[in-house]
């Protein structure tokens, strides 16, 4: 899992509350346990005027212009602000894949979906707290200045402009925090103890030989 220590990126504005994860990717492109490939689906419905199936040639299909992730000025950005209860219902990992392999690497809302929030994390893509009136300023810049940017800052928790004018601090739990900014999963977290495991599989293979016949 990549590391995620300070992000300094473009920022992208989603003005929507309750952003399910049906939206984030939708249930039609949950055909694959892999990680990758599904960027180009993100926010399908949205992003396009047609109706997305998986095998489509997604480069020919008509763009939803209003859509903000279709307009010019956030292409490329590596930072989404939301609105309230962002990744609310099912269960699937496949949301945080679908943004991380859109470009997100860090989301910032007043709240999100209690499972959402927690596969984040397992994968390495950062979703960051802040207070609902701190999130309406956020938005405020990205509408007024083109090119807006933030500075994300793992270790410090903080989410600040590129010129200081405005910072706000996040909490994170302390296991979440050292999981993400050491860019360890929970493989990575077991492969830490690979030779303590070796060596308990070989006394066991000692004591118990008969359960590896």
């Amino acid at each position: 899992m990549e590391k995620f220590t300070v992000l300094t990126g473009l920022v992208a504005p989603m003005d929507r509350a309750n952003v399910d994860t049906d939206a984030i990717i939708p249930k039609q492109f949950l055909k694959s346990i892999k990680r990758t490939g599904y960027g180009p689906n993100l926010f399908d419905a949205w992003r396009y005027r047609d109706h997305g199936e998986p095998g489509m040639d997604n480069s020919v299909r008509p763009l939803n212009e209003e859509f903000v992730l279709n307009q010019p000025r956030y292409k490329g950005a590596q930072i989404l602000i939301a609105r309230k209860n962002f990744g609310c219902g099912s269960s699937r990992e496949h949301a945080p894949w679908a943004l991380q392999d859109f470009g997100f690497r860090c989301v910032i809302a007043p709240s999100f979906g209690d499972i959402f929030y927690i596969n984040s994390f397992k994968n390495g893509f950062l979703p960051v707290l802040l207070a609902e009136s701190e999130v309406d300023k956020l938005f405020y810049e990205a509408a007024s200045f083109p090119g807006f940017k933030l500075v994300v800052d793992l270790d410090a928790q903080s989410v600040a402009t590129t010129t200081g004018s405005l910072s706000f601090r996040f909490e994170i739990e302390g296991f979440q925090k050292y999981c993400l900014f050491n860019g360890l999963d929970e493989i990575g977290l077991t492969l830490r103890h690979s030779e303590k495991i070796r060596a308990f599989e070989a006394i066991r293979t000692q004591q118990f030989p008969w359960f590896f016949r």
